[in-house]
């Protein structure tokens, strides 16, 4: 498990997306599912505690970590040299 990432490396990897979205479709893509994924386990919690579902808590906590994990599924995969990955952040 990957530590978690802070909000200015997620909007730091967000330009990069943005400003590469022409080269790096998929990738583009890919970044806005994790985004939309860590939000949803965001707002997941509140119904979550509010209307005692202690059975979506799980669910909320991975959708939470799905940017953390991506990130660190890539640098495994840059690390062996399997693919590419201009955007890591630069102190992991």
């Amino acid at each position: 498990m990957t530590a978690l990432l802070t909000l200015n490396e997620l909007q730091r990897i967000k330009q990069w997306h943005v400003a590469h979205r022409h080269d790096h479709p998929l990738e583009y893509h890919l970044w806005d599912l994790m985004l939309i994924g860590w939000v949803m386990g965001l707002i997941g919690l509140l119904p979550v505690t509010v209307l005692v579902g202690w059975w979506a808590a799980p669910l909320c906590a991975m959708a939470f970590l799905l940017p953390s994990t991506y990130v660190g599924w890539r640098a495994k995969a840059h690390a062996r040299q399997v693919l590419r990955c201009d955007w890591l952040p630069t102190k992991r």
